[in-house]
């Protein structure tokens, strides 16, 4: 379920991260930009890329394939800029697909073999032909398990 409201998307906002299609709820999505000039961040979790200057505002980069546990082989200069609890945070992903509606009649919920972390990340698959799109929880990619803070909450280190 989307962090920005109790209730089920009725779009997401689709990308591709290594050979999986994901997706957020369309609501949490601020705009679709491509990223330049990202500056490192010492001692930030290994998903912060770093941080970008979007137009003055400055902005956590974070590379879902790190964030996804996929192998990180190429740089991925796509980037979905969603806005949590006031927080603006861009997700680094592979390629950019389109905002497609979504219901319940096309839910499924994730596997039972998934991890803790994968139930945090996960909130739901949705049957869309010929992919699963993977429905990601805004409020997990942003909780980093190696600092006390989330991302949303003030803390990149």
């Amino acid at each position: 379920m989307s962090s920005t409201s109790t209730t089920m998307p009725s779009q997401l906002c689709t990308f591709r991260v290594s050979d999986a299609w994901c997706g957020v709820d369309v609501r949490a999505v601020q705009e679709v930009v491509l990223v330049r000039g990202i500056t490192r961040v010492p001692l930030a979790p290994d998903a912060v890329r770093g941080l970008i200057n979007l137009r003055g505002q400055i902005v956590t980069v974070i590379d879902l394939r790190r964030r996804l546990g996929f192998s990180h082989q190429q740089a991925a200069h796509h980037g979905v800029v969603i806005c949590h609890d006031g927080h603006v945070v861009g997700l680094l992903v592979d390629e950019i697909g389109d905002v497609v509606d979504v219901g319940s009649n096309l839910l499924a919920d994730p596997p039972a073999t998934i991890g803790p972390l994968g139930r945090t990340l996960i909130s739901c698959a949705y049957k869309l032909a010929p992919e699963l799109v993977v429905s990601l929880s805004v409020e997990g990619l942003l909780a980093f398990e190696d600092s006390n803070r989330t991302m949303a909450h003030g803390g990149i280190a």
